[in-house]
C-alpha cells in the first residue's frame, strides 16, 4: 500500500518559520496561483512581503503573521 508523506498546514504551529505558497494557500485555504498574485501586489496595497531563492518565492512565518495581524485589523475598522 502507497503512503503519502502529506502534512496539514492548518495552524501556526504546524507552519515552518519559512513558508512557501503552498504552506500559505493551504492554512488560508486558497489557491496557490492566488498566493502568487499576492506576491506580485505590493506590500503597501495588501501584498504578502516575500524573499526570492533563485526563481523561488519565500516568505518568513513572521511576516506572514504580521500580514494576516493588519488584514483582520483593517477588516475591523472598516
Amino acid at each position: 500500500m502507497y503512503m503519502q508523506n502529506k502534512r496539514d498546514f492548518t495552524t501556526w504551529d504546524s507552519l515552518p518559520d519559512t513558508l512557501t505558497a503552498q504552506h500559505i494557500a493551504q492554512f488560508l485555504g486558497i489557491s496557490r496561483r492566488r498566493v502568487y498574485e499576492l506576491f506580485q501586489i505590493h506590500v503597501n496595497h495588501g501584498g504578502i512581503p516575500n524573499f526570492s531563492i533563485g526563481a523561488s518565492k519565500r516568505v518568513d512565518k513572521e511576516d506572514f503573521k504580521q500580514w494576516r495581524n493588519n488584514l483582520k485589523e483593517k477588516s475591523s475598522v472598516s
